[in-house]
Order: structure tokens, then sequence, then C-alpha cells
């Protein structure tokens, strides 16, 4: 942080005035440059926060009043604090300022300033059907739609609780609510969160065959219904680590049709699939700004069990994913990020409904967009070199009267890229052509990035069969 004195007109006259000139509003002026000198922390104290309460900010501070830091310590702590705050989603921008009270000894007090989000979005729903934008652009079918409305509302109560109700109609159905809420204890580090729901499709891919999905679509019922519950518990005893446990109930209910296309399709070709699920995630997290990350690292580590013994259906499954993202700047604009994750599976008898490997989320070899790549295992290593073409400007509009949305922020980055990804297959070889096989894509690409951790990214991407297209997603690629 760059410190300048600031000496306010009220405080020269209280100087002038009492002859005592022991108090200067500043960080330079007071303090000086001397890495040895201590500073005690007198006060915290925070504006803007209309509706995010105090505790809640606090958690994100890695320091405390009556906390002795030297020079360089409070500097750096307070600017990690401040990038902290960001990251938690609850503001568009966050500002920190340190006055320093000369005397003996030292002291200082550190604000934060805040412009906070809209928390509360009803969204109406109109989505594609299909896995990414770019499979529905490919096929340009209108009839492949989902439509509805979503509620969403982040920081409820102040408590940076999450309230979602999703009500979504069209091809895919899907009725759910959850309740998240992040602190249950006065220490702040546990927290629980429930959910529950009922989705229905009319059309659902069954089988993948020369790496490409294959549907069956009916238009006079509906060839697959899942019920879904969950509870879960958070446990985050610091900044940067995070738990979670998740014990959740499925109810897939699957079609005879279905079956009789691909009896593999379910555990033991069962119209109805009973199974509780436990799932147990840690992250690992020190990216400076987790929208869009130049600096940092992530880890996460996540263990599935599907099937606990309880119902006789026969679920069995076991997979074991994780994933380490490293960013770093090079020198001035330009900027390096790789991002390596795999998955491994114990049972080499998962049905298809259960099986995944590249081609869904975040999981894919750029150039690959229109495959799917399934198996038990799977490996990617993903590259970036980044120029920062724009760097982040804020931009204010006169017009609109509230502050959560007059004031924005933007970037553009210029991307050069290549990926590498492996799939281990050992049951569908001959339907699977690109399973077990080294996949390599790579290609250029524009980021755009601005407020409401919106990523806008553009891509032309070429893979090792000679193809190439344009692409376009919503995330960051690592």
């Amino acid at each position: 942080m760059t410190l300048k004195l600031k000496i306010s007109c009220t405080s020269i006259l209280y100087i002038l005035l009492s002859l005592a000139p022991s108090v200067l509003l500043g960080q330079e002026g007071a303090a000086g440059n001397n890495k040895d000198t201590l500073v005690i922390i007198h006060s915290l104290s925070f504006s803007g926060n209309n509706i995010t309460r105090e505790r809640i900010i606090q958690r994100e501070i890695v320091f405390h009043a009556g906390d002795t830091l030297s020079l360089p310590e409070l500097r750096e702590q307070t600017e990690q604090s401040r990038k902290n705050l960001v990251n938690t989603s609850l503001f568009n921008f966050v500002t920190s300022d340190i006055l320093f009270i000369e005397g003996e000894p030292l002291t200082a007090d550190v604000s934060f300033t805040f412009i906070e989000r809209w928390y509360i979005w009803p969204v109406p729903i109109f989505e594609f059907a299909d896995r990414n934008f770019n499979e529905w652009l490919k096929k340009k079918d209108w009839n492949r739609l989902n439509y509805g409305m979503f509620l969403t509302w982040n920081n409820f109560r102040g408590r940076r609780e999450k309230v979602v109700v999703y009500t979504r109609f069209g091809y895919d159905e899907n009725y759910n609510i959850s309740y998240q809420i992040p602190y249950i204890n006065k220490k702040q580090t546990l927290g629980i969160g429930f959910a529950g729901g009922f989705s229905q499709n009319h059309e659902i891919a069954y089988n993948s065959e020369d790496n490409k999905e294959v549907y069956f679509k009916s238009e006079e019922y509906r060839p697959q219904r899942k019920y879904f519950g969950y509870t879960e518990l958070y446990y985050r005893k610091n900044i940067h680590n995070f738990h979670r446990v998740n014990l959740g109930y499925s109810d897939l209910r699957v079609a005879d049709s279905v079956l009789i296309l691909n009896p593999d399709f379910s555990y033991g070709n069962l119209n109805r699939n009973q199974y509780f699920t436990l799932y147990y995630h840690f992250r690992t997290d020190y990216r400076d700004f987790k929208q869009y990350p130049l600096n940092g690292y992530y880890v996460d580590f996540d263990v599935v069990k599907n099937g606990i013994g309880v119902f006789d259906d026969g679920v069995n499954d076991l997979y074991i994913k994780t994933g380490l993202r490293k960013y770093n700047q090079i020198s001035g604009r330009f900027y390096w990020a790789s991002g390596l994750s795999g998955k491994i599976s114990p049972f080499w008898s998962q049905p298809y409904y259960f099986l995944q490997g590249l081609g869904y989320g975040r999981d894919y070899v750029r150039g690959y967009e229109y495959y799917v790549v399934d198996g038990q295992h799977f490996a990617v290593l993903k590259n970036n070199l980044k120029f920062e073409l724009i760097k982040m400007r804020e931009m204010t509009f006169p017009f609109i009267s509230t502050e959560k949305f007059n004031k924005l922020f933007y970037a553009f980055y210029m991307n050069v890229y290549a990926d590498l990804g492996y799939v281990v297959d050992n049951r569908n070889i001959n339907t699977n052509p690109l399973a077990n096989d080294i996949l390599t894509g790579y290609g250029v690409g524009l980021d755009f990035v601005t407020y409401y951790d919106f990523v806008l990214r553009l891509e032309y991407s070429f893979n090792k069969m000679g193809e190439s297209g344009f692409f376009i997603s919503f995330m960051p690629s690592i």
C-alpha cells in the first residue's frame, strides 16, 4: 500500500490552537519508514456496511484491536484483510485507511469503507439444456431451453447466509430450495446447510458413442426423475482453509425405455436406485482475487461415496478428485496460470449414470468442447499466458442512483493457452476413441472481467484432430 501524509484542516486547526502537535492524520508522517517501528492497533472502524454485520467483517480481518505489529506487518495485513473482504463476494468495493496517532507508544486506527452489493436477485431463468453453451450453439434447437424463476438472497440477515428458491420449467424441470448458514457458533468456525428438491427430464443422455452423448427423448412421459436432499456441516478455522461434510439422499427413477437402450445405465439395471451419498470437501485458497485470480494458489480435494449400504439397490460408487491451481505475475502486465486436476475411482463397473470423465463443468481440454470422454480416471493440465490488455479501471454512471450498480470496474486480458488431458476407460474402448490417448488443445482468447463476479471468455481453439472453433464461456479457465 502506498502511504501518504493526510492532514485535514480540522486537525491543523486543532494543532495550532492546542500547541500540542502530537496527533497527525496520515501514514508516513507520523510513522516514518522505520521497519523496526512497532504500532499498537488502537481501533478498527467500518463504514458503508449498511446490511453486513460487523462480526462478519471482523471474521476476515487478520489482526485485532490491541495487537502490536511492525509497520510492514501492519500495511501487509491491512491489504490482505481488504482482499479477504473482497473475496467474500459481499462487496463491490473495499477500501482501507490507516490513521497513525503519534506518541509513546505509536498507535493507529484502521478503517474499512465498503460499497455493498445488491443481495436479493429474483432472476428469470432462460438457459440451455445442453452441457454448455457451445454444445447448444452447435445444434441451435430452441426446444432445448429451460425457463422459470429463481430467487437468490445473498447475505441474508446480514450474516453471509444464502437462501435459494429455484423453479425451472421447460426441457429439464428442477425445483429446489437451499439454505446455507456459514456460522452457527460464537467463534464463527462452524456452519450448516440444507437443501431438497425434485427434477425430471423430457430428454436424457443414456449413453455416449464416438465421444458424443446419445439422447433419448419422450414427449409423452419423463424418462428420468430424481428426488434429492442433503444436510452439510462446514468448518473454517482460519481464513484460507475450508472443510465440508455432506450427507445426501437421492432417489433416481428411470423409465424402462432407457434401460432397454442401455442396460448398464443404472445399478442392477433397476428402474429405481435409492442411495445415500457421503461427501467430504477440503480446500485451501490463497488466491488474490477469487473471481479472476492473478497471483496465489488454490488446492481442493474431494472424496465422494455413493451408497453406504442402507438400501439394497446395489449402489456402490467411490471416487477421489483433486485440483491444484497456481497463479503468478511474470513481469509487468504478463501473468502465468497453471491448473492440474484429476480423478480416480477404484471401481471399474460404474453404470453410465455415475460415470463422468472429461467434458463436464470445468473439467475439459480446450478445443474439445463438443466432446465427452467418459472413464474411470482422468487428469487434465491447463496453462495460460495472460497479457493485461486494459488494467482494471473504475467507471461511474451518474444517471444510476444506487451505488450498488452505478460504480463498476472492468479489465481485459489477452490469452494464449495450451491444455493436456488423458482419460482411462476400461469398459467402452470401442465407442470411446478419445479415451486412453493423450488429448491436446491450444488457442488464443480474450477475457472480460467486471463486478458481481462476471467473467466472459471468448476463445478460438484447436485440437489434435485438426479441428478448430470459436467458444464462449462464463467462468475462469483455471
